[in-house]
Formats: structure tokens, sequence, C-alpha cells
């Protein structure tokens, strides 16, 4: 069933004209427009003081992070060398091309600037977004089958999916979807479920968890998901750039939630006395 359905499914959203409408791109809205009506209920549950002009330089500082350092992130991290050569495609992001690794650094640093700016504690901002950012990865994994593309290794299971092109006329994992389900749905389950939590748990505990829990679902996804072309398996044929760059999430999320437990700081805002000022 799975093959015929994704047999009939078009990258091409819409076209008006020469103007062709990605639904990679709608993913990419779909899942701002998600985390951010995520992030607004948690600051109000979390009586997180965020008025409109610090909610608009978040969302800037996020937008930006993500489209910048998932950009670079591909070129550094998955270019092998092309970008060198055609220093004029690192910035083609109509050729496609984006990193999750990457888009997490450009937020984080995106993130640190506007908690400086908004005088909201960085990691109060980290778990608020990091509970949105779970929707996020589930419409771009989506995305990714849409397009047919990170697909995985060969399998005989009845749900295997021919994705035709380069992946062969062979069934394949659906490794997008098994992404979208874990690193989208159980992450989403899993810290929504805890942000309800009252009082809420302490700053960075989130952010902690989503680390570890991105780390570990990606790192064993990629053993069943075929490696970037370019780039192959590393480390004597058995590990991914994917597998590389999740080991250290897991340890800074085991850091980070250590942290967190230890110091137990609040969930908090600007206190409103120091915001009269």
């Amino acid at each position: 069933m799975l093959n015929d359905l994704y047999q009939m499914l078009d990258p091409i959203a819409f076209q008006v004209g020469p103007f062709a409408v990605r639904w990679y791109g709608l993913a990419y809205i779909a899942g701002f427009i998600c985390a951010f009506l995520v992030i607004a209920n948690l600051a109000k549950r979390w009586k997180v003081r965020v008025d409109e002009d610090s909610f608009f330089t978040i969302v800037f500082a996020v937008i930006i992070g993500v489209i910048l350092g998932g950009r670079l992130g591909y070129v550094l991290f998955y270019g092998d060398g092309y970008y060198l050569q055609h220093p004029e495609k690192i910035l083609a992001f109509n050729e496609g091309g984006m990193s999750f690794h990457g888009g997490l650094i450009g937020v984080l640093a995106g993130g640190m600037i506007a908690a400086k700016i908004t005088r909201i504690p960085f990691l109060t901002l980290a778990d608020m977004g990091c509970v949105g950012a779970a929707i996020g990865l589930f419409f771009g994994r989506c995305a990714n089958f849409v397009n047919g593309e990170l697909w995985g290794a060969p399998t005989d299971l009845p749900w295997g999916v021919v994705f035709g092109g380069a992946a062969g006329e062979v069934a394949r994992h659906p490794s997008q979807l098994y992404e979208a389900l874990l690193e989208g749905v159980v992450i989403f389950v899993v810290l929504f479920a805890l942000s309800r939590k009252k009082p809420p748990l302490p700053r960075g505990t989130h952010f902690g968890l989503f680390l570890i829990m991105y780390g570990t679902f990606r790192f064993l996804v990629e053993f069943i998901r075929e490696p970037d072309v370019q780039l192959g398996y590393l480390w004597g044929g058995w590990l991914t750039m994917g597998q590389l760059l999740s080991l250290p999430l897991v340890i800074a999320g085991i850091a980070i939630l250590i942290y967190a437990l230890k110091m137990k700081l609040p969930q908090q805002g600007i206190p409103e006395m120091e915001q009269k000022q």
C-alpha cells in the first residue's frame, strides 16, 4: 500500500506559472507556526513573561538560526569538499541540502542572542523551543518522504517502499517515516506531557531530554538508513556522519539534564518589578 501511495506523491504542492511551491517549504512554514504556538502556550502556562517585542525577537532569531545553521551545517558536514570548489552554491537553498545538527547549532546561537535581548533565561527558551521543535521535525521528515530522499536500506518487510530514481527499483525501509514517528511524535508526546507538570520541571530538563532522545533515535535509525552518497560510511565502514554528529548530543543532553536536576532553577522570565525599571 505504501508503494502505491508514494508513487502518487508529487514534491510540488502547487504551481502558479513559473513559481512552484514545494511540500518541503510548506513543511518548514507549518513547523514554524506550530512551534511558535507551542512556545506561546508554554510561556503562558509557565508564567514566563513574553511581550510582543520579545516574541517577535525570538521568532526572528529562531527562523534565521534554523535556515542559516541548517544550510551551513550541510555544507560543512555533508559537502565533502564540493562547496570549496563551488562557493557560489553555498546559499543555493533551492537546490536542497539542510542539516538538522547545523540547524540546531544555529538555533542555539540565535536563542542565546534572543535570551540576552529579551532577558529571558536561555534554558527556559530552550525548554519551550524544543517541545515545539519536535513538531517541526515531524513535518520535515514527512517532506523528506514526499521528496523521495534520505531513504533506508533495502528490506523485504511488507511496508518497504520503492522510491525509484537513484534509490533503484527495490523496496527500502521508509526511514523518513521512522524518524517522523520517533523524532517527531514520540519526542513531542513525552516533552509535552512533562511540560504540563505543576510546578514546571527545572529549567533545562526538557532541553536535556530532547537532546538525549533525538541523539539516541537518530543514531539507531541510521543503522537502517542509507548514508549520504558523497560520504558513505565512516570509521571502518560502520558509522555514518549522522551517527557521529548525534553522539555528542546524547552526551550534552545527559550533562544538561544532570545540571537541571541538581540546580533546580525555576522556569521564569524577568521579575515584574525589574521589568518596570
